[in-house]
């Protein structure tokens, strides 16, 4: 099961490495992955799936707030492919790429929350 405050912060987390830190973006989404399995204190698929968790939805939002900006900054710029249209264009045409994006945030940061859960895993 999911624990909210922890996905949470992964997915803001993500949100800052995505947005701000573009170059460094695999070892800032490494580190995340690690602290959202750490923080779950699950155990290995509990941190595996909260960080895989935090990764989707931050790359989903992501996505969204990318295809905002261009469509907002292009609308001038652009003409027809301003606008509706172009939020429809690019919403279309940017799929597969987002597609690609969600695998590998969850793939990246799975396994990095699946090693912060095991270093927090407690015996009974």
């Amino acid at each position: 099961m999911a624990k909210m405050s922890s996905v949470f912060l992964g997915f803001l987390l993500t949100l800052v490495v995505y947005l701000f830190f573009g170059r460094y973006e695999f070892y800032g989404l490494l580190i995340v992955g690690f602290i959202v399995g750490y923080i779950s204190q699950e155990g290995i698929v509990g941190g595996m799936w909260n960080a895989a968790l935090a990764g989707a939805f931050g790359t989903i939002v992501s996505a969204i707030l990318f295809i905002i900006l261009i469509t907002i900054s292009g609308t001038a710029l652009m003409g027809v492919l301003g606008g509706l249209s172009g939020f429809t264009i690019s919403g279309i045409t940017s799929l597969f790429a987002v597609i690609y994006e969600i695998i590998k945030y969850m793939i990246v940061m799975g396994i990095t929350g699946a090693v912060g859960g095991a270093l927090t895993k407690q015996k009974n």
